[in-house]
């Protein structure tokens, strides 16, 4: 008989809680300075900013120099004060006096300085290559020096949590100390995490001095839930209708999307890697603009995500950057038809639209583990053949997906608190960078915008950069433009809370990287 061991070791942990204090957890009342959460995979890289944790929500055990307010303006953390110079290539920032890490050592400039250097050095998510150097004024302020002029350079002091000069070394994705809301305790890898309150945090003292995070299948969160043993709980849709006794479920909208993003050029051959790119098919833009408009992005709501979840359009729906022009409605497949027809693809007697010989067919790949990109890549095959065009619906390891993603659709998913996603997405010069740019998109009006919007002198005027590269009412990234993407879906994120916790106004979630629900956790508390 063959015997899991980590299946054990976590029902031996979940038994734990259960016996000591599920009544408690049904109550919450002598062990209300304690929660236990199940909200997600544990990171697979550790906890560590310079290498990427805390880029999609709160570091938890890090402070940034800035932060994102619930309306996704940029506002002080760390930082006191903040300028930029007339030039654009200098920004000066200002911290806090007599804050500690969760060791008790003092954070000056000089961790700030280390932070950014290394995660420069680090060639990580954190790309800080624009960075020339930075410079210390004095203990608490820090000067930073761009080689050229790049607005997007604030969200990096609103996401870069700051590590310690003098406790970091190559163990500190493991062993984290910041000067956040919560330090580790321990860390059990594919069991558990433990944090508890930090005594020097400088922000508003957290109601729960112990957090406990149980990293577990869908399956166990939801019966250590049903058990009394979880007081929050991320679930997926297919199991949001399930009742659980003493929880509510907290509905909360995300940027987190999903769409099927098509190569943008014709088969061009192999990249330096050996991958191929282009695709004949979905270059023609009449193929990608069809597609786009014959898509029920409502139909694909209700009934592949539940009714959790809304329409999905652009990379950016709802978000400071977005360009609300660029909505349009969809689900018109006659229209679809017609502009097939117009652009000579016509239906052959198997119902396969045909143009100089080429079949207007093509595969869709999703990762095999993911169940979500497999049902909206099943339904939306399904919606394209009323259309006339032909899918292959393809699961695969992302390994497969590495050298497939050039030259066939993807189901991707993207959603992000940074303006900077749309540039490495469809910016020319990030074309087939790792997962930048994938289709490789192009078009020299929005890179115009796009340079623009990284040299403007204020977010501002960068937003209306932004804006118009996804349609300026001729051209653009976006279906209106050069329909490079159908976007289908943002999917919702879904919690089963305890009843009497109260987690506050979330933002809007973005990607459903790290864990965004935690973002501003210190202020949660009962409710009496």
């Amino acid at each position: 008989m063959k015997i899991h061991f980590k299946n054990i070791l976590i029902a031996f942990t979940i038994g734990l809680l259960s016996t000591s204090c599920a009544q408690d957890k049904k109550t919450h009342k002598s062990k209300s300075d304690e929660l236990v959460l199940a909200i997600g995979g544990e990171p697979d890289n550790g906890f560590d900013p310079t290498t990427g944790w805390g880029q999609y929500g709160s570091p938890l055990f890090q402070s940034t120099l800035l932060k994102y307010d619930k309306d996704l303006k940029i506002d002080k953390d760390l930082a006191t004060n903040y300028s930029l110079s007339d030039n654009g290539l200098e920004w000066e920032i200002e911290i806090r006096d007599s804050i500690k890490f969760s060791d008790g050592k003092p954070l000056t400039a000089n961790d700030v300085i280390f932070t950014f250097r290394t995660a420069k050095e680090s060639n990580s998510v954190v790309d800080l290559t624009n960075l020339k150097k930075i410079e210390k004024i004095n203990n608490h302020k820090i000067k930073f020096y761009l080689k050229k002029r790049n607005s997007t350079f604030v969200y990096y002091l609103a996401t870069l949590g700051i590590v310690p000069r003098h406790a970091y070394n190559s163990d500190y994705n493991e062993n984290p100390i910041g000067s956040g809301p919560y330090q580790m305790v321990e860390w059990n890898k594919g069991q558990q995490l433990i944090v508890k309150r930090n005594p020097y945090y400088y922000g508003d003292k957290s109601y729960f001095k112990k957090l406990s995070f149980l990293f577990l299948s869908e399956d166990a969160a939801i019966a250590a839930a049903k058990s009394g043993d979880v007081d929050v709980v991320s679930v997926s849709s297919t199991f949001a209708n399930n009742k659980v006794d003493g929880m509510k479920l907290v509905n909360i909208e995300s940027v987190d999307n999903r769409g099927v993003v098509l190569p943008y050029v014709k088969n061009e051959g192999e990249n330096i890697e050996g991958a191929p790119i282009g695709n004949d098919v979905t270059s023609d833009i009449a193929i990608r603009k069809a597609m786009n408009i014959a898509v029920d992005r409502k139909k694909l709501v209700e009934g592949v995500l539940n009714g959790y979840g809304t329409p999905a359009y652009t990379i950016a729906d709802h978000l400071p950057w977005w360009n609300p022009d660029t909505h349009f409605k969809d689900g018109r497949l006659n229209e679809a038809k017609s502009i097939l027809n117009e652009a000579g693809w016509i239906e052959n007697k198997n119902g396969i639209r045909e143009k100089n010989g080429l079949k207007a067919k093509f595969d869709l790949y999703y990762p095999s583990n993911d169940q979500t990109r497999q049902s909206l890549s099943i339904a939306f095959a399904d919606m394209m053949q009323a259309l006339g065009i032909e899918i292959k619906t393809k699961g695969k390891s992302w390994n497969v997906l590495d050298q497939a993603l050039h030259a066939n659709a993807i189901m991707f998913g993207l959603g992000s608190y940074t303006p900077l996603e749309l540039y490495n997405a469809f910016s020319t010069n990030t074309q087939g960078q790792g997962l930048k740019n994938i289709n490789y998109y192009a078009n020299p009006t929005v890179d115009a915008y796009f340079k623009k919007a990284l040299e403007a002198s204020s977010q501002e005027e960068a937003m209306e950069y932004w804006k118009k590269a996804q349609w300026d009412g001729k051209t653009g990234f976006t279906y209106k433009g050069d329909a490079p993407i159908v976007w289908l879906v943002n999917i919702d994120h879904l919690y089963f809370v305890a009843n009497k916790l109260n987690i506050g106004k979330q933002k809007i979630h973005p990607h459903g990287h790290g864990w965004p629900i935690t973002d501003q956790i210190e202020t949660w508390h009962w409710e009496d």
